[in-house]
């Protein structure tokens, strides 16, 4: 069965790609745009987030506050974000309102004003939300894992940047930026319900500023898997905290790896349910943790799994015993049947639940198109996942979560004390410098 998605690709390199849902009244709206963090260098770190901000500071065409008004009284919802390897701007309207709100929000993507002095007022914002990360353990403590994961390398830096890179930040600096990032090769224009494909292609054609040149971010090439510079490595943080908060993890698998499917299973399987191993060991039979769970994520040439775990000081040593424990017995013992097809099904069920939605429906076009995925239909999707294999689960455990690979950031009173306890998950951990 194919998707129900149409894909237009203008001469300008513009892609627009729409997917109607005849029984909805909304319209998800998009612009993806291939610029995060990854492709800047050290001194611009954080001027793909920066810039994302500074889109709702106004255009030549409507002021901030205009912005605001327009979608609030069309009781629409307007956001953002930047990742490692994408910026989007994206709305959810009624479907009268999706030329006015595209309107708008192709001003915003294309034409931002990025004045002095609202980059200025931005940029303490933007410090504030750094500040803010910094005080919240439970979000810095992923931030050191990407350093020790990607050490010197951009998939390593925070998305947000340094107070240092922001400040450096001027509005000329910034504008050129935007010129040379935001390029029509690199944007898609992606929608879901209550769309017509030809209209939204006739209002991308016919916008301002969607021809004109640039040229696409480069992408790093991915870190090394072998050799001293993928040696595993520890970061840590000294902090007065109450909890210990503790990852691993380990370079992944590439967003175009035909394991993904795998992954999603063992994620299931390992830490991303209620009945996950981890979550009913190390919190519903020993009450050492109020939040634990197993994580992926992918990109261009590589990817991150992990498992985070936040303990009292007391229960550290034997909550990650308990975690190296699991993750042996994955190796060693594999996936009970039962277990298997339980997983698989939660899988199944969390994506078609989540593609009911006109915005999560939007956002898988936008993100596949910008990748260079297929963008494959939900009975493809659940296919896929059916036919993944136990062997395949616990083969990705034995590669991804190998001691050798693993590496860990920790957040908490005593260094000492979170070393001591990683020699359960991998030996050399405790002596790393």
């Amino acid at each position: 069965m194919t998707s129900g998605h149409r894909l237009t690709t203008l001469e300008s390199g513009v892609r627009v790609v729409t997917e109607a849902m005849p029984s909805v009244r909304s319209a998800a709206l998009g612009f993806f745009v291939g610029t995060g963090s990854s492709m800047e260098d050290e001194p611009a770190a954080g001027w793909s987030h920066l810039l994302e901000h500074m889109l709702f500071r106004g255009t030549n065409s409507y002021a901030s506050l205009e912005i605001d008004q327009i979608f609030d009284g069309m009781g629409a919802e307007l956001n953002a974000g930047t990742g490692k390897e994408s910026t989007s701007v994206y709305s959810r309207v009624l479907d009268v309102h999706l030329e006015r709100a595209f309107d708008v929000m192709s001003d915003m993507v294309w034409r931002p004003l990025i004045a002095s002095d609202e980059l200025e007022a931005e940029g303490r914002i933007v410090v504030e939300e750094i500040a803010m990360y910094e005080d919240d353990p439970t979000d810095r403590v992923f931030d050191i894992l990407g350093e020790a994961v990607f050490p010197d390398h951009p998939l390593g830096r925070p998305v947000i940047g340094t107070r240092e890179s922001v400040g450096a930040a001027d509005a000329e600096a910034l504008r050129a930026f935007h010129t040379e990032r935001y390029a029509p090769g690199d944007l898609v224009v992606a929608a879901a319900g209550s769309v017509d494909h030809s209209t939204l292609v006739r209002l991308v054609k016919a916008a301002q500023g969607f021809d004109r040149a640039g040229r696409r971010a480069p992408s790093p090439p991915p870190p090394p898997e072998k050799g001293a510079d993928r040696a595993a490595r520890v970061r840590f943080i000294a902090k007065d905290t109450e909890q210990y908060h503790l990852a691993l993890g380990a370079p992944g698998i590439a967003r175009d790896d035909e394991r993904r499917y795998a992954m999603r299973v063992l994620d299931t399987v390992l830490g991303g349910t209620s009945s996950s191993r981890l979550f009913q060991e190390v919190r519903e039979r020993r009450g050492l943790a109020y939040s634990i769970f197993s994580f992926h994520q992918s990109f261009a040439g590589t990817g991150q799994i992990g498992i985070y775990l936040g303990t009292r000081p007391d229960n550290v040593a034997v909550g990650l015993q308990v975690v190296a424990d699991e993750l042996e017995r994955l190796r060693q013992d594999g996936i009970a049947s039962d277990e298997l097809v339980r997983a698989k099904e939660h899988a199944q069920g969390r994506l078609v639940l989540g593609l009911e939605s006109t915005s999560a429906r939007m956002s898988r076009l936008g993100g596949a198109v910008l990748a260079g995925l297929p963008v494959l239909s939900v009975d493809e999707l659940i296919d896929r996942i059916d036919a993944v294999t136990g062997e395949e689960v616990v083969d990705l455990v034995r590669d991804l979560y190998a001691p050798e690979r693993i590496s860990a950031a920790g957040i908490g009173p005593q260094e000492d004390a979170f070393r001591t306890a990683l020699e359960p998950i991998a030996p050399a951990l405790a002596e790393v410098a």
